[in-house]
């Protein structure tokens, strides 16, 4: 067996800041690694195909870094360290599985159907507000106010607070960043515990006023005997806040750039959404994932394709390319057969994200809401790309719609 350090392998960084847009794609198109599978990268190894994409998330001995980085930076209390420890993606084994045990009921497809309403309504209002030229920058007038309304609804909160939502969102998911954490601890620390106040407050009044809500769900979830306790709840609402709405926004956004550049595909979905807005969704969460790298550290060593990693390897998985294997033309097509290629950019096994189906439930929405409302989507400028370390979004995309 060689050792994974041992190895002449190309190096991607993943954290170049000039990584946007066509030049990110190039880079991601560029990379040959080891046997086709394996790359370095500034912290450890890029893994780059399906097979040890999957091998890596679902192993038992390897967990999301989370921890690690609270270790590196010196996090030791405070409530972003209590946020780090207590996040899902941070919990295995037993406590993991009781916790998934007790919120996947409420974020089931079927749970998930009773937000469908409210979401159409706000989509309605977006729509309304557009301009009368129908010329917007998506992501300040669309993308980012709809996903926070939606988790909102989905809390039960007042609406009000969705501009609220989507900031402590923002901010908090930049403990995911290592240069953010650097240059925005003090905001993040302040973030979190801003949401924990804001939190408590709305979880006591639903033990009086119980709705048709997530945080009713959790509160009488029951899992053999157990329930959820005040700091598990607050924190699953976290967790769910952060990956909910800058993922949304971000996969929403490109979803709508991909079908502006692709006028074949937006007639497709404009004759169709009932039955292609979900294959629509799907196709971007392929071609163009906001998650394009997830992180994994070994916690024993591991051999994979006789290469050993030592415990405390950090590896990343690159969803872009398992994505994309074995599908031939590098094209964004929302009527191919896929078959039962299983896309990444959710993750795998255990820490498979928890609110996929909200996720998919409110792009299809907004993908639905925008093909009967809008005859041509057209570029009206160059969109700005952010960076893929972390989630790879959109700052602006400047469009003009013209309604039907």
């Amino acid at each position: 067996m060689a050792l994974a350090a041992e190895l002449e392998l190309p190096m991607f960084d993943h954290t170049d800041p000039t990584l946007r847009g066509e030049r990110y794609r190039e880079a991601m198109a560029a990379i040959r690694g080891h046997d086709g599978w394996l790359a370095a990268c500034p912290f450890g190894f890029t893994v780059l195909d399906r097979e040890s994409g999957e091998f890596f998330l679902r192993t038992k001995d390897a967990v999301f870094p989370g921890l690690t980085i609270a270790d590196l930076f010196g996090i030791a209390d405070g409530p972003l360290h209590e946020e780090i420890v207590k996040n899902i993606i941070n919990t295995n084994g037993d406590d993991h599985r009781r916790l998934r045990n007790l919120v996947n009921p409420a974020l089931a497809p079927r749970a998930i159907a009773r937000y469908r309403p409210a979401m159409r309504g706000f989509l309605s209002e977006l729509l309304e507000a557009m301009p009368a030229d129908g010329r917007c920058e998506f992501i300040d007038s669309f993308a980012k106010p709809y996903p926070s309304l939606v988790i909102a609804e989905v809390m039960g909160a007042p609406h009000r607070y969705a501009p609220k939502l989507h900031e402590w969102s923002n901010m908090i998911q930049r403990q995911f960043d290592a240069a953010s954490l650097i240059a925005d601890r003090a905001q993040i620390e302040a973030a979190v515990a801003e949401f924990y106040v804001w939190a408590d407050e709305l979880i006591s009044e639903r033990r009086l006023t119980p709705g048709e809500d997530l945080i009713t769900d959790l509160i009488t979830a029951e899992e053999a005997g157990e329930r959820l306790n005040q700091d598990e709840l607050r924190n699953l609402i976290l967790n769910i806040l952060v990956g909910g709405v800058d993922t949304s926004q971000s996969q929403l956004a490109h979803a709508v750039r991909l079908l502006a550049l692709h006028p074949s595909q937006w007639e497709l979905l404009r004759d169709d959404p009932d039955r292609l807005a979900l294959a629509a969704v799907d196709e971007a969460l392929r071609f163009e994932p906001i998650t394009p790298f997830t992180a994994r550290i070994t916690t024993a060593e591991l051999e994979h394709r006789g290469v050993t990693f030592p415990a405390g390897t950090v590896i990343l998985v690159s969803a872009w390319h398992a994505n994309r294997e074995g599908l031939g033309p590098d094209e964004f097509d929302i009527t191919a057969d896929r078959g039962r290629t299983r896309v990444l950019t959710f993750g795998a096994g255990i820490h498979y994200c928890v609110g996929a189906n909200l996720a998919r439930a409110e792009i299809q929405e907004g993908l639905v809401a925008l093909a009967r409302a809008v005859r041509r989507i057209e570029l009206d400028g160059e969109p700005e790309f952010g960076t893929p370390s972390g989630i790879y979004g959109l700052e602006s995309l400047p469009v003009r719609f013209t309604m039907n």
